[in-house]
């Protein structure tokens, strides 16, 4: 089995990744950890961080808390304050080309741009999550019944996505062709924004809370089942029509947190016993890379040349695994 760097915390782990090959761990508590070498702990938000997501574009760690704060933590430790929504609660953020992050609070989504820049889009019922397409300047936010987009550069009337439901997540195809959103009904519903012809992604026993796309975003894999589900986007046409992958299935053990290899049709999988497994598209071979834990994988985080894998856990439980290691 190969070696895990183990670390312990002292509570839910949001976020597993890595900045510049460095593991780092957002908490919910409002701490980033750095522990490698001499644990470094940053305080980034007052009364609880609740939400963390990697900006791969500007290599940055994004956050945002119960302090109204969206915070940008850097690869040595720097800590910078990038926007602020006062005493509302910052639910969302997402990083996207140039420089600009947006983030939600409450009813109301913000991009802030390259130059500091902040635009409000405030929304009639509550925004529950946001996205940045790949290229240009367009924000995606998930609402109720549906998503908006946003040319977040002009007055342009939002383009309405409609589609009957709580959707609670959302995100772009890497290559900005579909835009996805997930849904508290279980399942996951698209759009090609090319036409807006829908996609239904149904079938999950319980909530996706967990996604990654595939290296040249070929599958999304997904959470939510006994097994990662992993839809086919190769096409014009994405899942429309196919059927998913179903891999790494356990028996009745769910599925809670799920990373594709950066560079190989390889999929980590961890489940709600804290076992993590390594699966392959092609054969689904599997490769064990954690027995288990006391508590359920709550994020899984690939570093850049896809040698190492961070994992957090609900209950505070963390590492890194060298799958290269005997």
């Amino acid at each position: 089995m190969p070696h895990i760097a183990p670390y312990s915390f002292d509570g839910h782990v949001e976020a597993a990744l890595f900045l510049a090959g460095e593991p780092v761990f957002a908490l919910a508590d409002g701490t980033i950890r750095f522990p490698a070498g001499g644990e470094r702990v940053l305080d980034a938000h007052r009364g609880g961080l609740l939400t963390a997501r990697l900006d791969g574009f500007a290599g940055q760690l994004l956050s945002g808390g119960e302090d109204g704060r969206v915070v940008a933590t850097h690869a040595d430790g720097r800590m910078t304050e990038i926007a602020t929504a006062g005493r509302r609660w910052v639910t969302s953020v997402a990083g996207g080309p140039n420089g600009t992050v947006a983030f939600a609070a409450g009813r109301s989504a913000f991009v802030r741009d390259a130059k500091g820049a902040v635009r409000e889009f405030p929304h009639p019922r509550t925004v529950e999550d946001v996205a940045l397409a790949p290229k240009g300047l367009r924000l995606a936010t998930a609402r109720y019944d549906g998503a908006s987009l946003f040319f977040a550069g002009t007055d342009a009337a939002p383009q309405e996505l409609e589609w009957k439901g709580a959707h609670t997540g959302v995100f772009f195809s890497p290559d900005g062709r579909f835009l996805v959103t997930v849904m508290q009904e279980n399942a996951l519903h698209g759009w090609r924004l090319e036409d807006g012809k829908h996609m239904r992604m149904t079938g999950y026993p319980a909530k996706v809370k967990n996604w990654s796309w595939s290296a040249k975003a070929k599958f999304l894999a997904t959470s939510g089942a006994p097994a990662a589900i992993l839809w086919p986007f190769s096409g014009r046409d994405g899942p429309m029509g196919k059927g998913p992958l179903e891999l790494g299935t356990r028996g009745d053990t769910m599925v809670t947190a799920v990373a594709c290899h950066p560079t190989d049709e390889l999929v980590a999988i961890g489940y709600a016993d804290g076992m993590i497994l390594a699966v392959r598209f092609g054969d689904s071979r599997e490769a064990l890379l954690r027995r288990g834990g006391t508590s359920a994988v709550s994020t899984l985080g690939w570093d850049a040349k896809g040698r190492f894998l961070a994992f957090g856990s609900e209950g505070g439980e963390a590492g890194v695994v060298d799958i290269a290691a005997p």
